[in-house]
């Protein structure tokens, strides 16, 4: 499929500091542009692929973008000059489409009602199913369009990297990141659903689960396929790893915090949404690890309907378990090691400074 014609505006890169908004609206510009062109394409498949379409341009819209964010300093962080800098936004864009398919299929396997404030995918075509009063069941028709908007977001995610318009021999190695990547969310949301399945988790492999389910996918592979992009040696892939592994634990860790601790006016989730959903995280790894009464009621209690007063009980039984603290520290810990590891990488020291200011901005966040 050929490049549709595009706005001249071009991502703005200011030379101070970092403008998260402008840089936002340059990567939605490049997703609309590029859903356009999907819209295009399937419009003779009549009102039900322009539903699709309709549902896919709102799991795309809004967001912080930090993976694409991470993507656009990790080819900075290489090569300054950055060239071509629409092309490196569409590419940088390709990271939000998975993490939109990514966020499609969990809210499914977790039976989330809502995401950021709308319903959940599979809600959504569930409700419209009902409405319209067709035949069949309407949980598994949501569940079915569901999967098929996550599947094909996943596959649009390959088709704008490899189309974004940079080299192909710069662009190549950067798809064999995002397969690598791929292939570890799949794998670690299988492992999370089956610690799920099977009602118990030690912090050791609850820390398994968030590095290949979220930390990985979240940082590091985002700023290996930027650097990628930019011709980065394996040598300096591994310096990017040191930074950006320990960073993205840190990232899931504070989601982790927010899960059970975050005001649902600000995150767009039921209060104590993790809870309800039974997550087996770190934070919940931790409280139970502590013992005693507390710890068993914390565990009979998780992954049941849960009302705000059931919830507040659990938010306690955490904090007095000394869990939330214990997690505090360990980020504080992670982001102290990574930022050490980007101080040692030797890259760009811009592009670095602005990769301090992320590594803040993703571990101190409040949605």
């Amino acid at each position: 499929m050929s490049q549709p014609s595009v706005p001249t505006s071009q991502p703005e890169r200011p030379r101070d500091g970092w403008d998260p908004s402008g840089f936002r609206d340059a990567v939605q510009r490049e997703l609309d542009v590029f859903l356009d062109a999907q819209e295009e394409r399937l419009r003779p498949l009549g009102p039900d692929a322009a539903r699709l379409l309709a549902e896919a341009r709102a799991a795309t819209a809004g967001g912080k973008r930090f993976r694409a964010a991470f993507c656009w300093w990790g080819h900075l962080a290489v090569d300054p000059a950055a060239g071509d800098e629409r092309a490196l936004a569409r590419a940088c864009a390709s990271l939000e489409l998975l993490h939109a398919s990514a966020l499609v299929h969990d809210d499914l396997m977790d039976a989330s009602d809502t995401r950021r404030g709308r319903p959940a995918t599979h809600r959504g075509f569930e409700a419209e199913h009902r409405a319209a009063g067709w035949g069949g069941d309407p949980e598994q028709y949501g569940a079915a369009a569901a999967i098929l908007l996550g599947d094909l977001m996943l596959s649009w995610s390959d088709e704008l990297l490899r189309r974004c318009g940079l080299p192909l021999e710069r662009v190549v190695p950067a798809l064999e990141v995002l397969d690598l990547c791929r292939s570890e969310v799949v794998a670690g949301q299988f492992l999370d659903v089956s610690v799920q399945a099977r009602a118990r988790a030690d912090e050791q492999t609850a820390m398994t689960v968030l590095r290949y389910k979220s930390a990985k996918y979240s940082v590091e592979r985002p700023l290996h396929v930027g650097a990628a992009l930019a011709g980065a040696t394996p040598e300096v892939l591994e310096r990017l790893t040191a930074f950006g592994l320990p960073l993205g634990e840190a990232f899931q860790l504070r989601d982790d915090v927010l899960g059970v601790f975050g005001d649902p006016d600000v995150t767009g989730k039921p209060a104590g949404d993790d809870l309800v959903e039974g997550k087996r995280t770190v934070l919940v790894a931790k409280a139970l690890a502590a013992g005693g009464p507390a710890a068993d009621e914390l565990d009979a209690a998780l992954g049941t309907p849960l009302d705000e007063a059931a919830v507040d009980r659990l938010r306690t039984l955490i904090e007095e378990s000394g869990a939330r603290e214990s997690v505090e520290a360990l980020i504080e810990r992670l982001v102290e090691e990574a930022l050490a590891a980007l101080d040692a990488t030797g890259l760009d020291p811009s592009a670095c400074a602005v990769l301090r200011d992320l590594a803040t901005a993703v571990t101190q966040r409040s949605v």
